[in-house]
């Protein structure tokens, strides 16, 4: 073993090795038991508070619609303020998030919330999941989320970068935030998750990129295919806020298909 080395430096090798191995295991600990990535999943059966995320912007008034069907279905929605006007880091915001949603358990008693995040919000939602607080959401549902990037931000980072904010690159498609976000399991264990988008996005694009993969995936004109909604609309649209209270509901999602449609745009 260790040929040629004298006996004093074999030594110092073997300590060296010893250390080596210790190290990996103690960092094989910290990743394995790092929280959040061994939630168990989420009971579905008792809804609690949502909260509602902005898209880039921050803007809490493209919200405040589909804020009100939900209160008057009964439900808690609270839609959360983002700073920076939600272009800075969506890490940050995420932060926001967690700080609201420990409000809203505290104020209710209940145990979990919903998350339904617009636009860029869904990956804010995402993020807080990521951090270790699976087992604090029952659901999230996103709407028409860039995912997998949009073209938009790409064209922006590279065109005019300095009207391209940090919230605004982490959206391009190739960003480090995303493929953090996408590496493995893109909907990790603990919450269901839900994506709506519509195929008429201009904004997200291409509008596929809202697909989440793990989750049940719908765009809007797989319900209603007459449906013309473009992004600004999707948190606006009676036909949206009814398919939202939906997945929304006791109990598991339910698949939304044509025969829905009539009931849902009425």
């Amino acid at each position: 073993m260790l040929p040629g080395l004298s006996p004093a430096r074999r030594r110092v090798v073997l300590a060296l090795l010893a250390l080596l191995v210790l190290a990996s295991t103690v960092l094989t600990v910290v990743l394995v038991s790092r929280p959040g990535t061994t939630a168990e999943p989420v009971e579905q059966a008792r809804p609690g508070p949502v909260l509602l995320v902005p898209g880039y912007g921050g803007g809490t008034g493209s919200l405040q619609a589909l804020a009100a069907e939900l209160r008057v279905h009964g439900r808690d929605a609270t839609i959360v303020a983002l700073p920076g006007s939600g272009t800075g880091d969506l890490r940050a915001s995420a932060d926001v998030l967690g700080v609201a949603a420990a409000a809203a358990l505290d104020r209710t008693g209940e145990d979990t919330v919903d998350v339904v995040g617009y636009s860029a919000g869904g990956l804010i939602a995402r993020l807080w999941v990521a951090e270790g607080n699976a087992d604090r959401v029952r659901r999230v549902l996103t709407l028409g989320s860039p995912h997998h990037g949009t073209s938009l931000a790409d064209l922006a980072g590279s065109l005019a970068p300095d009207q391209c904010p940090e919230g605004c690159r982490q959206m391009a498609s190739g960003s480090d935030l995303l493929a953090e976000l996408n590496a493995g399991d893109e909907t990790p264990e603990g919450p269901t998750w839900v994506s709506i988008w519509t195929t008429q996005d201009e904004t997200v694009t291409p509008p596929d990129s809202a697909r989440l993969d793990g989750a049940l995936k719908l765009p809007v004109q797989s319900v209603c295919a007459d449906a013309r909604i473009g992004h600004g609309e999707l948190p606006r649209s009676p036909l949206v806020h009814q398919m939202v209270l939906a997945l929304l509901a006791a109990g598991d999602p339910v698949e939304l298909g044509p025969a829905d449609c009539g009931r849902l745009s009425g």
